[in-house]
């Protein structure tokens, strides 16, 4: 068997499960495409991720589009889909992974008495039947099945230690933990994970795995205590986003571990030198800006404004910092950006920063560069973050921001002139407002009819100074649908046009529908 298997993960080896392309993609808002989807799965890939768990096929066709087009280009990564306990979703599943070198199955259903009474309206004896059905079928597929019973931090012990093993013997390779609901406390969680291990007779036969909600935010301490217990894979997604309060942080989990060698003494695959890179992919993609003083990879995780502080790390960073920046993928360098800087020290400057961009791409974001060059007087790593972030997002959309014109002030209405390309035609409107923004979103409305709701418009300056760029996060709401987006421009009314667009061209892709003929205005 391949050496990075999972099942071949020596006693201190813990799998990294990462399912920020499933659970992380139902944050309200947090969609993501098929072309961005695999951008993802390969960066996870190159991080060393052991399992990638693409989606949940049965969902939709663009799921199930974009879990099969992960399994066809990944390779060192296991390549996962879930699926409840019903026939038509494990072999929806089975399909969509069919092309994966290493495929597996992760069939689920609620074992708790809340889920059981309230959701299935299924006694004790029916889910246990479901758990043997099920299984049963996703082993007929795979050889990798995982089997979760949700809510199981609130389920009867018996009763789970009853399914578990009932799981085992039909085939599953991995059992998962979850605390689907983030209410169980470290402790209490890690004697679960030492009760199952003592009372599952077959447990030696499977990996045991986490899967932690933050909605207390322990999510993280939780899984770390269930590995100390006996666990053996972490659930967890990139920048911690997912269903409600999200789920465990990746960055967090791994910098734990490898920092914390005295107490954690434990090894993982992942290359922590690709988690900036990570990141801030999908923050761009989600348009879920990270908060700077988030663990590791927030802005201000490596930021020290006070004297003392300052002093300190001047004179050892060890003083202040219990981690190397370069270990999770900041870079800084003398390579000083500007006006004069060509095509080649542009390209260098991105590989440091994490970015690799075919011809195409680097041509249009050494062009945004240089236009940016020219109204800022000193280019930060930041602004070279957000510009290509911003190109990366905007790569595969249908509605695209062409040019923009303003009046605005204290004795005239605000007036927006804007032209966008719809289908590659572009198309140009004059409307007013309350306010600039407000014009600007007219405008759009009037190029493109819809009835999204706007839910969030949110701005925050890259780096400081007037000169600085604006990254403006937009989410909109349709039919229950939610989409987020972001962009970013020295002008903020720029970087807000073309964040409404970013977020109504996923739209479109969430209503599985193409954009319709220009409209003339």
């Amino acid at each position: 068997m391949n050496d990075q298997s999972p099942k071949a993960a020596g006693d201190d080896r813990v799998v990294i499960f990462d399912t920020t392309l499933r659970d992380g993609e139902q944050s309200p808002g947090a969609s993501m495409n098929t072309a961005e989807k695999l951008q993802v799965a390969r960066v996870l890939e190159e991080m060393g991720v052991d399992v990638i768990e693409a989606g949940f096929p049965i969902a939709s066709e663009d799921d199930f589009h974009a879990v099969r087009e992960i399994a066809k280009v990944v390779e060192g990564s296991v390549v996962c889909g879930l699926a409840r306990a019903a026939s038509a979703d494990i072999d929806r599943c089975a399909e969509a992974i069919a092309p994966a070198a290493r495929g597996r199955i992760h069939t689920f259903i609620g074992t708790s008495p809340l889920h059981r009474q309230f959701q299935l309206q299924l006694d004790q004896e029916q889910v246990h039947e479901r758990v043997v059905q099920s299984v049963t079928r996703a082993r007929g597929h795979t050889d990798d099945v995982e089997w979760s019973a949700m809510d199981a931090s609130r389920t009867e012990a018996d009763f789970l230690f009853r399914c578990i093993e009932t799981a085992i013997r039909c085939g599953a390779t991995t059992i998962n933990i979850p605390d689907t609901v983030g209410y169980a406390y470290p402790e209490e969680f890690a004697d679960l994970i030492r009760a199952i291990r003592d009372n599952v007779p077959n447990i030696d036969k499977a990996v045991i795995s986490v899967h932690c909600h933050n909605d207390l935010g322990m999510a993280v301490a939780n899984s770390l205590r269930a590995v100390q217990a006996g666990a053996r894979q972490i659930e967890c997604t990139i920048n911690g986003i997912g269903e409600r309060a999200g789920n465990a942080a990746l960055e967090e989990l791994v910098m734990a571990i490898k920092t914390r060698q005295d107490i954690l003494p434990y090894q993982s695959r992942v290359d922590s030198r690709e988690i900036m890179r990570a990141s801030r992919m999908v923050s761009a993609f989600t348009g879920f800006a990270v908060q700077p003083n988030k663990a590791i990879v927030g802005a201000n995780a490596f930021a020290h404004e006070s004297g003392i502080h300052q002093d300190g790390v001047l004179k050892n960073a060890e003083t202040y910092e219990i981690m190397r920046p370069e270990d999770v993928g900041l870079v800084k360098s003398n390579l000083v950006m500007g006006k004069h800087s060509g095509r080649h020290a542009f390209k260098t400057k991105l590989h440091e920063l994490g970015y690799e961009l075919g011809d195409n791409a680097l041509e249009d974001a050494f062009v945004r560069f240089k236009a940016l060059a020219d109204k800022k007087k000193e280019i930060f790593d930041e602004d070279l973050v957000a510009l290509v972030d911003d190109e990366i997002a905007a790569e595969s959309q249908e509605i695209r921001f062409v040019d923009l014109y303003l009046q605005c002030g204290s004795k005239i209405k605000p007036t927006a002139e804007l032209v966008l390309a719809i289908k590659d035609e572009q198309v140009r409107a004059v409307e007013v407002g309350d306010g600039p923004v407000d014009a600007i979103f007219n405008a759009i409305k009037v190029l493109y009819p819809h009835t999204a709701e706007l839910q969030l418009f949110q701005i925050h300056a890259v780096t400081e100074g007037t000169d600085a760029q604006a990254i403006v996060s937009v989410r909109l709401a349709e039919d229950g649908r939610t989409v987020s987006a972001q962009a970013a421009d020295t002008d903020t009314m720029v970087a807000s046009a073309r964040s409404y667009v970013a977020a109504l061209n996923k739209l479109l892709t969430k209503r599985g529908k193409k954009a319709p003929a220009a409209l003339s205005a």
